[in-house]
């Protein structure tokens, strides 16, 4: 009888074990998920420069998806000030910190510089997302958190060409100005050594001529994707090319801006106005999509900054939890298995939505 008593009684205390047991393992799982909850992965986000308008545009669409998701998600943002030297700090700086992420827009190609990054990057076990850059998949495949997401820049330099063809094949008496049959042209381009300026620039004219259209370059000037050199430098080149300018063409709607409003001055490209020289851009940023809703600007071509942003999001959230990187994306990588290429899409008073608003 004490035998059997002892036996329930230890049968007890084992049973009073496993249900504190279990308790405690209920409370700590209670506990981590609280934890994870409350602290949002750290993202380290280095920007070409605030003061480019689609950057920052990217930058407050984040912003926006920071704020609707402050249990999740906590950016950072650094300023790369459109300098390669300080954004080479930044960078270096940024590794050090520690964060859970890192978004960037580097792209440094002396030989060895992405190397070290990436080896540097790679010790400390964090994922990195290259995104607008023209880095060499061949670069970052040694390392599995690294990935690149890119627009396809040539197909903006064809659709900008298929822009311009319709144009010309549609109101060839309003573009060709002075009834030459020749396509004449001022070409402002990005940065000297940008990889998006020099095949932008290309596969436009390329496109243009593959079409059967005869092109004159009457002159092409770098002006490193900033508004106000497009508008110093067409102010002087009006004065003398302006009886035989047909169309400006731009790599991004900041320089056709530029353009516009000193055209504007000389009376030209006015609201309701028959005086008009074709201008076009890419981007199709907010101010530039009001310009061409009112038939002052051609059309520009769109790399959705509301889709770039959501997209960053929703990969870097995948590498940082392990997953997939296209998990919940309608995304496929390339064929270097690192690269991820969103799509442009053509923006003109045509492909404008019925309810005339513009897009994201």
């Amino acid at each position: 009888m004490k035998i059997f008593r002892k036996i329930i009684a230890n049968s007890i205390v084992m049973v009073l074990i496993t249900i504190s047991l279990s308790s405690c393992n209920k409370n700590s799982i209670t506990t981590n998920l609280n934890i994870k909850a409350s602290n949002p992965i750290n993202v380290g986000v280095l920007l070409y420069s605030f003061d480019d308008i689609f950057t920052a545009l990217i930058k407050e669409n984040l912003e926006k998806i920071q704020n609707q998701n402050p249990d999740k998600i906590k950016f950072t943002f650094f300023d790369g000030k459109a300098n390669l030297s300080i954004q080479q700090e930044l960078i270096q700086k940024i590794i050090d910190m520690n964060f859970d992420l890192i978004i960037t827009t580097f792209d440094d190609k002396k030989e060895g510089i992405l190397e070290n990054i990436i080896n540097k990057i790679k010790q400390k076990n964090t994922p990195i997302i290259f995104f607008n850059a023209t880095i060499d998949p061949n670069v970052i495949k040694a390392y599995k958190k690294a990935i690149i997401i890119n627009t396809n820049v040539e197909q903006s330099g064809i659709q900008q060409g298929n822009i311009i063809i319709d144009a010309w094949n549609t109101n060839r008496k309003s573009i060709d100005r002075n009834k030459d049959n020749i396509l004449q042209y001022i070409l402002l381009q990005g940065s000297p050594d940008s990889y998006a300026a020099i095949v932008r620039s290309k596969s436009v004219i390329k496109t243009i001529n593959d079409a059967g259209i005869k092109t004159e370059q009457l002159s092409s000037i770098v002006c490193n994707w900033e508004k106000d050199c497009a508008k110093t430098s067409i102010s002087s080149l009006f004065l003398r090319y302006g009886n035989k300018l047909d169309i400006i063409i731009a790599n991004n709607d900041a320089m056709a801006i530029g353009a516009i409003e000193t055209l504007q001055k000389f009376g030209y490209n006015l609201e309701n106005n028959n005086k008009n020289i074709a201008v076009i851009g890419i981007d199709a940023i907010p101010p530039a999509q009001d310009l061409i809703k009112k038939g002052v600007m051609l059309g520009s071509v769109i790399q959705d900054p509301h889709v770039m942003a959501e997209t960053l999001f929703k990969v870097g959230m995948n590498l940082v939890d392990g997953r997939n990187p296209t998990e919940g994306t309608d995304y496929k990588f390339d064929e270097t298995g690192v690269k991820l290429i969103l799509p442009y899409q053509e923006f003109t008073k045509k492909t404008l939505p019925s309810d005339n608003n513009p897009l994201p």
